[in-house]
């Protein structure tokens, strides 16, 4: 269940390889793994885009995507609150040290550890202790789960919210501190965040397209869950900053190149003092400046941000010694998701993920399925629900959502949202006594309660 903003931390291995067509590239994903239904692609060397696309706007639709098809950018949206305050620290406004309490209305109650408070910089590497959402949100419309939250249940989150552990001593992603750092640098501004992001971002960068509603709703392409099914847009209220923007692949292709150093602009200094001040990022070789995602290779630095909503991913990223840049955006969200494209495009000789199996469901007796119906544990905290309806076999685990389950065999289903499979045991009695998971490679047998 994808609630949360989050960045999806599965990177394409780095290992020898060679460039593949992005056209290919793009329809494989599309025509023969079936994993999409538009994507838009863009490289930018030397201030100039190209741009490749496959697909459409809909499922079953007639209209092609390209780089000016709008496209919801998700967390690619808190770079923008990050670029904010690295302009305010240069101008002496803002001090990455300092608490983020000195830059909201006095008054304002967050929480602490031990009387150490969290500053902007724990804000912007996502190491100031907030988990990603308020648990009441999480128990929202999962079809549209920012929509309607406002300031009043955010602050009193953070009132009542007791810190974990010390301020900037673990990485640990956060949609909330991402509104909080916006509100920060909106109260210090006295303007509100929208304004902010258009006059010292957008306006300077020339991306006209970008923005929080759609200048143009008839070209906001519709979004896709991993069935490839239409699901509605996503709203915001005070999580804007974490999620909000849409834009298209020629306007985020002007913020690569920007961010790159492919060009010149006001901005120059502001992108530069977001990658000098980093902290470890929870992965191997990855670390985090302000917002930006830097990933060491053997060859280069790829800094790089991702973006998934609920029927929604994107990419944008950079080599950090070259400046090629890479443009990925996706009308669906899909088991493997786009970001290998994105590395694969920056670096040649980062590989593609594999893609799942194409799997195709048979027909059986439906009276077999009431044999399977039961909760199987797999672990101390894990279990698996399995129930039907009809001709219908669902199962949901630990606290996730119900999926369908599609027979492969009698005894054998397989899940269509996310790349897992499900294999049925019976005892010497014949009467169903466990199950095993196929999932990520691994077998993970399940006891009948």
């Amino acid at each position: 269940m994808r609630h949360v903003l989050a960045l999806l931390m599965l990177l394409a291995p780095m290992s020898a390889g060679f460039a593949q067509d992005t056209g290919q590239i793009l329809s494989d994903r599309i025509e023969r793994d079936r994993q999409g239904v538009g994507i838009v692609a863009a490289t930018i060397e030397n201030n100039t885009p190209q741009f490749t696309s496959f697909g459409t706007a809909d499922a079953g639709g007639e209209t092609p995507v390209d780089e000016t098809t709008l496209f919801e950018i998700g967390s690619i949206s808190k770079l923008f609150g990050n670029l904010l305050l690295a302009q305010m620290v240069l101008e002496g406004t803002m001090d990455l040290e300092a608490p983020v309490a000195n830059y909201l209305p006095q008054g304002t109650k967050l929480p602490q550890f031990e009387g150490q408070q969290i500053t902007l910089a724990d804000l912007a590497t996502h190491s100031a202790g907030l988990p990603s959402i308020p648990p009441d949100l999480a128990q929202a419309d999962p079809l549209n789960p920012y929509a309607g939250y406002g300031s009043e249940p955010y602050y009193r989150f953070l009132a009542e919210f007791t810190l974990p552990r010390a301020p900037g001593t673990q990485f640990e992603y956060s949609n909330i501190g991402a509104v909080l750092l916006a509100e920060a640098v909106s109260h210090t501004s006295g303007k509100p965040y929208a304004q902010l992001v258009e006059e010292r971002i957008l306006d300077p960068l020339g991306m006209s397209d970008t923005a929080l509603q759609p200048n143009d709703p008839q070209r906001l392409a519709g979004g896709h869950n991993q069935a490839g099914e239409p699901v509605p847009h996503w709203t915001f209220d005070i999580f804007a900053p974490a999620g909000g923007y849409v834009s298209t692949a020629a306007d985020l292709a002007k913020f690569a190149a920007a961010a790159a150093g492919q060009r010149k602009t006001p901005l120059d200094a502001a992108f530069a003092l977001m990658l000098e001040h980093t902290r470890p990022a929870g992965t191997p070789r990855m670390t985090i400046g302000l917002g930006w995602m830097l990933l060491d290779h053997d060859n280069c630095t790829t800094v790089w941000h991702n973006g998934i909503t609920g029927g929604f991913n994107s990419f944008i990223g950079f080599d950090r010694e070259t400046g090629k840049a890479a443009i990925v955006l996706a009308n669906a969200v899909t088991q493997t998701g786009i970001e290998d494209i994105g590395f694969h495009l920056i670096d040649p000789q980062a590989q593609l993920a594999p893609q799942p199996q194409q799997r195709e469901a048979i027909e059986i007796d439906p009276a077999v399925l009431g044999d399977y119906v039961g909760n199987y544990e797999l672990g101390p905290e894990f279990s698996i629900a399995v129930t039907a309806e009809g001709d219908q076999l669902f199962v949901q685990a630990s606290g996730q959502a119900r999926l369908a389950a599609y027979p492969e065999s009698e005894t054998k289903f397989f899940l269509r949202e996310v790349d897992a499979q499900i294999s049925f045991q019976r005892g010497a009695d014949g009467v169903v006594s466990g199950l095993v998971l196929h999932q990520n490679g691994q077998d993970i047998p399940g006891q009948r309660k």
